[in-house]
């Protein structure tokens, strides 16, 4: 299982974590699917999580969920995701400690000048999701 704190973009993308699912936005059309985005966490950091169909009706705040799947970084925006040949499931509830900084969709990632196939981290765009704000 890999933490959400060592998720970097890189040549390969496979990821096999777990997670609680901490916010959902709403549900939105793209084309003939559903999709929505979520913000999850453990124990080291918190990450969004794009998910497509039926997952947007199967995960709710408080769900313990496992992923074997993929990360995306497109636009500036580290995504996890199941994606074609992955899998998300509910495993439990509210059964996990979690930190919601960093926030590792809120870090602008560049290619490393010595490897353009590894990617740095060059400036930290917000601690906190921007999309789902922490409550006070």
């Amino acid at each position: 299982m890999q933490s959400l704190r060592d998720i970097v973009p890189a040549a390969l993308n496979n990821i096999n974590t777990k997670f609680i699912v901490l916010d959902k936005g709403r549900i939105a059309m793209e084309g003939q699917q559903k999709m929505c985005l979520a913000l999850v966490a453990d124990e080291t950091a918190a990450v969004h999580f794009q998910m497509w169909g039926d997952e947007c009706d199967t995960f709710e705040p408080g769900d313990l969920s496992r992923l074997n799947g993929i990360f995306s970084y497109n636009r500036n925006n580290l995504l996890l995701r199941a994606g074609k040949r992955g899998k998300a499931e509910k495993v439990g509830e509210f059964t996990i400690a979690c930190m919601e900084t960093p926030n590792m969709s809120e870090i602008r990632w560049v290619p490393d000048p010595s490897n353009s196939k590894i990617y740095v981290p060059e400036a930290v765009i917000s601690p906190f999701s921007r999309v789902f704000p922490p409550m006070n």
